[in-house]
């Protein structure tokens, strides 16, 4: 829909360009004249209904007319805004443009969100407000309106998922959190899930200070009184505990470790000289063509020189190797999406973005609101569906016959 341009020229006579906007701008004079023409447009459309639905006198009492006006000062993404709200003789009107108790635009407070989901502290955003739409917002009306996401949060948290998951990632960022009048340093757990048409979606997030297998035995039972029947194949860094856990809770799914994480751990030991051929030497063992001849592979390994000047690279691999070789079972296609926790990765690179301007959180629950805004933030970039999923479903259903659920 295009404005006529007449109508523009008219309302920029006599005005300056410095005019369109601050506290007595056209913008604000024109949000004032369509709210106030929107309101009236609906007592209009109140008053209609009711006369439809009942006879002009009722117990004797007059029909319902219009009483005149309040003003009430509101606030918009423009700034504020005195409007002058119509009123019904029998008080039974409540618009829905600025509700009956509402003093801020709708789209005022998703501003606030969308700029606490960047990672924004309070008085960021105080100082942003002030100095784009020339008034003070104060610290607790900014804390009220990303408080009230709160309630969207919990809901998230508790939603039903899915009865089965193709490949779930397990990852965590640290967080500085304060807790009994002192910040911890507490590890967010994320899990991010392929579901069985190839988007992505995440379960859920966990605060906890130390891993271990109680904890991860809590989170699992967490995602099956939630609906999770079963998981094909998780993939995690190492996590300690989370094997037993998994097997406990759902003893058919496969856990993969990162083998990316386990080659950057490997390299950590080598030096610069030598990154290269360690490098080629492992590359040899997780790019094998099934699980004896990765065997096969390490064991040269082991018995080379480079393994002798870097002794704790080979048994590195040993400890890890129940959850390193799953994925040679797979074709190519399966491998380059479960061998790595890149997929999780990428999204708390996305998360760190939005809690490093913050030096500690006061609760779990404030960490929590954040993260979640920063997920929905950015959640068109990391909820796109994995490549080649055709190609990896069709294994999938292969491979995991009745249990890979057809969509």
């Amino acid at each position: 829909m295009s404005i006529d341009k007449a109508l523009l020229d008219k309302l920029m006579e006599g005005r300056s360009p410095g005019d369109l906007f601050g506290k007595d701008g056209i913008l604000s004079e024109l949000t004032k004249a369509l709210a106030e023409r929107a309101l009236n447009t609906e007592l209009d459309a109140h008053l209609g209904g009711e006369r439809a639905s009942a006879p002009d006198e009722v117990d004797n009492r007059p029909a319902n007319r219009r009483n005149g006006a309040s003003q009430k000062t509101v606030t918009t993404d423009s700034g504020k805004v005195v409007l002058d709200i119509p009123r019904d003789r029998n008080g039974t009107f409540d618009p829905l443009l600025i509700g009956k108790y509402q003093r801020r635009f709708p789209e005022f407070d998703r501003k606030i969100v969308s700029m606490y989901a960047r990672g924004m502290t309070t008085r960021e955003i105080q100082g942003h407000i002030e100095e784009i739409y020339g008034f003070e917002a104060s610290p607790s009306l900014i804390s009220a309106v990303t408080e009230a996401v709160m309630e969207e949060v919990v809901a998230w948290q508790n939603r039903p998922l899915e009865p089965c998951y193709p490949v779930v990632f397990m990852d965590a960022i640290r967080v500085n959190i304060r807790s009994d009048g002192t910040v911890v340093n507490k590890a967010v757990f994320v899990a991010l899930a392929i579901l069985p048409d190839g988007t992505r979606d995440v379960l859920g997030l966990w605060f906890q200070a130390n891993e271990g297998a109680k904890f991860w035995a809590k989170v699992l039972n967490d995602l099956r009184n939630r609906g999770v029947q079963d998981i094909l194949i998780a993939v995690v860094d190492g996590l300690k505990g989370f094997p037993q856990a998994i097997e406990a809770a759902f003893p058919r799914t496969q856990v993969q470790t990162c083998v990316v994480h386990l080659l950057r751990h490997s390299m950590s030991f080598a030096s610069y000289k030598d990154r290269k051929a360690v490098a080629a030497a492992l590359k040899a063992v997780y790019t094998a063509v099934d699980a004896e001849a990765a065997e096969a592979a390490l064991s040269e390994f082991e018995e080379s020189d480079l393994a002798a000047r870097y002794p704790a690279i080979a048994p590195s691999w040993r400890r890890a190797w129940a959850e390193v070789i799953p994925f040679l079972d797979y074709p190519p296609e399966v491998r380059r999406l479960i061998y790595t926790t890149n997929a999780i990765e990428a999204l708390n690179s996305k998360i760190r973005r939005a809690v490093r301007t913050r030096g500690h959180f006061p609760s779990d629950d404030a960490a929590a609101k954040l993260i979640y805004l920063a997920l929905n933030a950015t959640s068109t970039e990391w909820k796109r569906s994995v490549r080649e999923w055709h190609a990896v479903k069709s294994q999938f259903a292969i491979m995991f016959e009745d249990r890979f659920p057809m969509t």
